[in-house]
This record gives C-alpha cells, structure tokens and sequence, in this order.
C-alpha cells in the first residue's frame, strides 16, 4: 500500500504565469539529478508548463525548488492556445520530447483536448513546439478529444496509452455537458507521426464511472502496471496490471489511492505519477480541485 508522506508543492502564487495550480505532476531524471515537472495557471486560467529540482531520499524527505516556465499557451486560434499542460517527458536520440496537453475552449462543449509535442536540446531547460498542430488531435478513432499521454519506447516502437472521450451528455453537472472518456492506445515508429489503434485498454467499471485519465505506465520484471485517475462522485487513482501492455486487468483495491483526511487532499485524489528511484517506488500526486491544492508525495510499502 501507498504511505503518505503529505504534501510536498504548495500551488504558486508568483503571478504572471505561476497565479495558481500546481497540477499534472511527472519526474524526469536528467544525469542523476531529479526534475519535477507541473503546470501552473495564470490570471486566465491557462496552463503553463513548469520545471523545478527536487530532491527525494529514501526516509521520506523531499524537497522542490523554485518553478522556472518552459512551456507556455499557443498562439491565438491554436490547438492549443488555452493551455499547454505538460503530461510525460521521454528522452530519446539525446533530446527530451515533451508531450503536452493542448487546451482549447469549445462554445458547445465547455474544452477541446489535444496531444501536442515540444523537443527540448538543452535537458529540458527549454522546448520548442515540434509542431503547430497536435500529434494525436481528433480522428475518425477519437472523435471528440484525446488527451493525457503516456510514452514508452520499446524496441524501437513508441508506445502510448492515453485518454480519448467516448461522448458528451447535454445534461450534465451544473448544467453543462458532462464528458465520458477512458483510457485507450496508439503507436507510432518516430513518436511524431502517431497510428490510434482503437483498442480500449481501461475501460468504465462500473455505470457511476465516466471519467478515466492520466495514465502512468511502468513496465519491470513483473509486467506493466498503470496507475491511472478514475472518477464517479470523485477522483482517486486506480491501478491495473497487464503481461504486455495491451489487455489490463484493474485491481484498484491492490494499489490504488482514495482520498484522505487533511485539509488538501480530503475530496479527491488524482493525476498520479509513478516513478522508481534509489530502490525505491514514489507516488506523485494532486489533491483537491485538480492541482489547486497543491503536490503530494507517497511511497510503497511493499510490506502492507
């Protein structure tokens, strides 16, 4: 089970692009330094991607430094000119390839999600937009929006698991239409040019659950685990297991995380993070509101 060690990222209140949020939380270990990365919003609500240090020991200490931008919204009418929300950083041929989400507001429905992609030369100091339009957008395979990717390359093949909705309902909460999405999965031979299979590899669980997101996929010599957020009346982040990342089995009770007492964390869990470090398997997580609480940190307690 998942031993909290609480919250370690307060949201920002820099101004600027750093207003509020600290959301979508992922490590990148870059030449045996740990960096953090998570997006902010600024007075428009827009998301901006963020890098910070961090430093994590096995007794549970962790510490995050100051939030430096490098990545912000798109030009006006873009994919992505509502936000661009960092999701999962893979480093390959010596550069890092940031893929992002794309925000875009709709009139009919309230957003428009997209997978972008930023290519960073310099350990991912910096991204330039590989292109101005998404790598994975809106096909004939996912009509309505795809969204919140997870990368691995395997032998040469680039693997993703990532969100893709299934429908929009009129009536939904508060009046505004209410979206239904799960977790599917695509393939692509340079990370840039992406083939949408179709196959549904996290699907709802039961009539309450409508949405699934933000998958995290680690693969070790027991197969490949994903942690993932589900949601009926809230968030919490589920868990599945899979021989060769294509069927999954969930076991959410296995190594899932529900929401908790304290002040931050105490409606909803989401947008796990999943990384293994000095022998050692942390947890990155939001808690309440999608990040507007803040980043908490916990680890596996293979012993429970």
């Amino acid at each position: 089970m998942w031993e909290r060690l609480g919250r370690i990222v307060a949201p920002p209140e820099l101004g600027g692009w750093a207003r509020s949020h600290a959301s979508v939380p992922f490590v990148r270990a870059v030449e045996g330094d740990l960096h953090l990365f998570y997006s902010t919003r600024d007075e428009r609500g827009r998301s901006h991607t963020v890098r910070a240090g961090l430093d994590l020991d096995a007794s549970g200490g962790a510490t995050a430094g100051p939030p430096e931008a490098v990545l912000g919204p798109g030009a006006l009418g873009a994919f992505d000119d509502s936000g661009a929300m960092g999701a999962w950083l893979v480093r390959h041929g010596g550069r890092e390839h940031l893929y992002y989400i794309g925000w875009s507001l709709g009139v009919t429905v309230p957003f428009y999600l997209y997978i972008g992609l930023a290519v960073s030369e310099d350990g991912g100091r910096s991204f330039t937009r590989a292109s101005r339009a998404p790598v994975v957008g809106r096909s004939d395979t996912d009509p309505l929006l795809a969204t919140a990717p997870c990368v691995l390359v395997e032998d040469g093949l680039w693997r993703m698991w990532y969100t893709s909705a299934v429908r929009w309902e009129a009536a939904g909460v508060y009046g505004r239409p209410k979206h239904y999405y799960r977790i599917a999965y695509a393939e692509s031979a340079d990370g840039v040019d992406w083939r949408p299979t179709g196959r549904v590899c996290i699907d709802f669980a039961n009539d309450d659950e409508y949405a699934i997101g933000r998958p995290c996929v680690v693969r070790d010599g027991d197969g490949y685990h994903m942690w993932f957020s589900c949601r009926g009346s809230r968030y919490r982040i589920g868990y599945a297991r899979s021989a060769d990342g294509l069927d999954w089995q969930r076991e959410d009770r296995a190594a899932g995380l529900l929401p908790a007492g304290g002040d931050w964390e105490s409606e909803s869990v989401e947008y796990g993070f999943v990384l293994d470090h000095e022998r050692v398997r942390w947890l990155l997580y939001n808690g309440n509101n999608y990040g507007a609480t803040g980043i908490g940190l916990a680890r596996w307690d293979g012993s429970s």
